[in-house]
């Protein structure tokens, strides 16, 4: 009787006109009603039979008043305030669930819901409101229980509410009627069916995709049809408002990415800085890997799931992580002057987040479609260039050490040979272990690098054998100042053929300064031997160390993501080929060796064996000039030669010795 009273007196929709002089009958009524509960049994049972009689005739002339008070044959129902009749149909429904498992349909939901349609003519119910009742029961049951089957029936009942041009106009007069408000703030926000039932669905999908990273970490089965219901949902009261949106969906979808990317990549970013002062790692370092972890899940989790309504949800989601770690990268690559601790740590970090960034968004659009996307919507972080340049700096300052260690070893030299078996001197052995510790601490910087950096590399290197190489030959005097003017009874020209027996004062022997004689007699036999083998040793191990650098660039190249780009063009590919790096060592040290091979034989021959060679052929008699009189010094110098120098040099040091022989 309660109910009674609140649908025909206190809510209304339709005035009651002349059937107003029977509210006070019926209220009347009530009262009589209520009262025949203190009477005695008997009593009480005519008083309330008599009275309910009476009530029904009333009631009935009450809910057949017409509803616009016309004779249009439109008639309101017995509880014509569509408040109530919502709410009894809400209570009603809320029937089919299992007493004993609240998030479980009753197995008597079928018959529950035909015996519920009985009360739709009653309760002024059509299938529209129904589907919409129906939807928001399952959906409230959903949120109290968690149960995802819920949410698929609640998906079907949505998607059994017709587009609005798909009512017929009777309905949507009907539907529009139906309107209620609530009191907020001192205000009063108006509302139609459909808000009133699907708006706090819509807030609560919301809500919960607006940081879907936080409340779907575990899956995307639940999130598929949470954003499915949103869609849904959306749809409906886009319609309601008017709203004549695009692409209504993809825009939504863009909102939820947005604000759950960049809430995740905020706790990522706070937890990063938390962990700071406990962690080795720049800061910045931690926050690429983690933002890297955070696009992994984004792109095997969720925009396979986004993608079914907004199809480049992952280069959405991949572009807006590279602007927020960039928003951060950037004042540290302003300042990054010097290859520091930081910039190794950040740099290969932030280089290999911006590169998994483009292979996520070239896996939607193609390599053919990156590089435009790329222009589009990423502000390069320019890492190669930046670090190009520290790269660069480090290796001048670390060439300009090298030299100096080169010059200090070479100038320490003692030109005594390592051991019988290793026959060249320990500074050519000093020289390649400065050089493989540099290229050893070159490469294992792990911060991203041009050929061109690894060609400046390889140019100091090959400039510091150069430099070592014109060392070893810097004590090397000139051919004249060991060689003696040719003899005059030797030289014959045409024109002086007539004077040939005129007798000519000999010239003599051109005097050498101290400081060359001094150095020339340092530079003993065994020694330039030494200093060959030096060189030698020198340019058999280039090809080594060439191998080596070519064998680490290629590998660190292999190592890279194949996705790098360039953001003004179409990406170009880069082959280079390592080998002949050091040409030009290879040139002055052969060079070199000629020259010490050439000034070997004229030392030997016109300075250590001057005696024999010069004194005894040239200054005695004709008849006192023989080859016996040098060969057996001549062999035992060969012996001592043989036994120093290596034996691939030993040909081309004899054929110098032979050849100053015979001057």
């Amino acid at each position: 009787m309660n109910m009674l009273e609140e649908g025909l007196i206190n809510h209304p929709v339709v005035g009651f006109g002349e059937l107003g002089r029977k509210v006070n009958e019926l209220r009347n009524l009530f009262r009589k009603i209520e009262e025949s509960e203190s009477l005695s049994p008997s009593a009480a049972e005519v008083q309330r039979t008599e009275c309910l009689r009476s009530l029904r005739e009333v009631a009935t002339s009450f809910s057949e008043r017409p509803a616009r008070g016309d004779l249009t044959g439109e008639v309101c129902h017995w509880a014509d305030g569509y408040h109530l009749n919502a709410a009894l149909y809400e209570k009603m429904l809320g029937s089919v669930f299992d007493t004993l498992d609240e998030g479980k349909l009753t197995e008597e939901v079928e018959e529950i819901l035909e015996l519920l349609k009985s009360t739709w003519r009653i309760l002024g119910i059509t299938e529209i409101i129904h589907d919409t009742c129906y939807a928001w029961v399952l959906f409230r049951q959903f949120v109290f229980t968690g149960e995802q089957g819920l949410l698929k029936v609640v998906i079907e009942h949505l998607r059994k509410i017709p587009l609005k041009e798909q009512r017929g106009p009777q309905e949507r007069l009907h539907l529009k009627s139906l309107r209620s408000s609530v009191d907020a703030d001192d205000s009063c926000q108006d509302f139609t069916f459909f808000q009133s039932f699907l708006s706090p669905v819509q807030k609560w999908v919301d809500k919960k995709l607006n940081d879907y990273h936080l409340h779907f970490s575990e899956g995307s089965s639940m999130m598929v049809d949470i954003v499915t219901v949103a869609m849904l949902t959306r749809r409906i009261l886009g319609e309601e408002n008017d709203k004549a949106m695009e692409s209504p969906d993809r825009d939504q979808i863009d909102r939820y990415i947005t604000s759950s990317v960049k809430s995740a990549f905020m706790k990522i970013a706070h937890s990063v800085e938390i962990k700071a002062d406990t962690s080795h790692e720049h800061v910045l370092a931690s926050l690429a890997e983690e933002t890297k972890k955070l696009l992994k899940i984004e792109a095997n989790i969720f925009s396979p799931v986004l993608s079914r309504w907004h199809p480049q949800a992952a280069v959405l989601s991949a572009s807006l992580l590279h602007k927020l770690y960039g928003n951060k990268l950037g004042p540290f690559l302003e300042h990054a002057e010097h290859l520091t601790e930081d910039v190794v740590s950040v740099f290969p970090a932030a280089d290999s987040l911006e590169q998994y960034i483009m292979s996520v968004m070239a896996s939607v659009v193609g390599d053919d479609g990156l590089d435009s996307l790329c222009r589009q919507k990423l502000v390069p972080y320019e890492i190669e260039s930046k670090s190009g340049m520290v790269v660069l700096r480090w290796v001048n300052g670390q060439l300009e050490r090298v030299e100096t260690w080169v010059k200090r070893a070479a100038e320490q030299e003692t030109w005594d040979p390592i051991s019988p078996q290793q026959r060249h001197g320990g500074s050519i052995v000093e020289v390649y272990r400065i050089i493989e510790e540099t290229a050893d601490q070159f490469f294992a910087f792990k911060v991203p690098m041009r050929i061109g950096e690894l060609n400046s590399f390889c140019r100091g290197i090959d400039k510091a054998f150069q430099i070592y190489t014109q060392l070893v030959t810097q004590p090397i005097v000139d051919k004249e100042d060991l060689v003696p003017p040719v003899p005059v009874l030797t030289r014959y020209k045409k024109e002086l053929g007539i004077k040939a027996f005129v007798k000519k004062e000999i010239q003599e022997v051109r005097p050498v300064d101290e400081r060359k004689s001094s150095e020339i007699v340092q530079l003993t036999m065994s020694k330039l031997c030494v200093r060959l083998n030096s060189l030698y040793y020198a340019i058999s191990q280039l090809g080594k160390l060439e191998d080596s650098i070519s064998e680490r660039w290629a590998k660190r190249q292999s190592d890279k993501i194949n996705i790098r780009r360039s953001m003004n063009g179409k990406s170009k590919s880069v082959v280079s080929n390592q080998k002949n790096q050091f040409d030009g060592s290879r040139k002055e040290i052969n060079a070199a060796i000629d020259r010490v091979c050439e000034f070997t034989g004229l030392k030997v021959i016109f300075w250590d064996l001057q005696q024999p060679f010069i004194d005894n052929m040239y200054k005695n008699s004709v008849s006192q000039a023989r080859l016996d009189t040098i060969v057996e010094v001549l062999d035992l110098v060969l012996a001592q030669l043989c036994d120093v120098i290596v034996e691939q040099l030993r040909d081309r040091v004899v054929t110098g010795l032979l050849q100053a022989s015979l001057v």
